[in-house]
């Protein structure tokens, strides 16, 4: 399989295609090419059975789909792990090398890595690390825009984009980390959380793709 089709299965996972319709107008902003391009791309994915497309909803991954982009996805995670542990990256900056590495992973270097890893459980963005030949699922949170004022959470998960990532790295923002709701603005505007060392102000549109715990 090229690094061109394992990138839209990726992608397609990361945006909950293993459970939902993804519709083509988000795979067009998540990989930045024409809507041409995404078309005849989904079209060849639906005649290799690893998506199946419904007219008007969207894509979404085939068991055989799923189980390639989980392999992929353990590779890219545990590169990110390796980065981050033992290479002094950031977490935001992991994630163009783990791109360019898991595509040239075999199977027994993935192996081998999680077993000097220690079998990590989790990527520095949260995200699940499916143990091997197994499907990965993310397990279901509500974002940071689905809590009301007062309310207690744990930053458990954010989407592995780089622009976003870059974003959080700007407000200070980690993951693991505490805090209470304080203020929703109204319109879809910033969504205020604090904890004893800091306060900060986090547009809606990076708070819709953070994924909490209730506390």
């Amino acid at each position: 399989m090229t690094p061109n089709r394992e990138d839209y299965l990726k992608l397609i996972f990361e945006l909950g295609g293993d459970e939902n319709k993804i519709n083509n107008k988000q795979i067009v902003s998540g990989l930045n090419v024409s809507a041409a391009s995404v078309s005849e791309m989904i079209s060849k994915l639906v005649k290799e059975g690893l998506v199946v497309h419904s007219p008007y909803q969207g894509v979404q991954l085939t068991e055989s789909g799923l189980k390639k982009a989980s392999t992929l996805i353990r590779k890219h995670r545990l590169w990110e792990v390796f980065l981050v542990e033992h290479l002094g990256y950031s977490w935001n900056e992991v994630h163009d090398d783990a791109e360019v590495l898991e595509h040239v992973t075999s199977q027994t270097l993935a192996n081998r890595l999680s077993t000097y890893l220690q079998d990590p459980e989790f990527c520095p963005h949260g995200g699940v690390i499916p143990a091997v030949d197994q499907p990965v699922h993310e397990q279901k949170r509500q974002t940071l825009t689905e809590y009301p004022v007062g309310t207690k959470i744990r930053i458990a998960r954010v989407l592995d984009e780089k622009e976003l990532l870059d974003y959080l790295v700007s407000i200070d923002l980690k993951i693991h980390e505490e805090y209470t709701i304080d203020e929703i603005a109204a319109y879809e505007g910033p969504i205020s959380i604090s904890n004893e060392q800091k306060q900060l102000s986090i547009s809606y549109k990076a708070a819709n793709t953070i994924f909490v715990d209730q506390l």
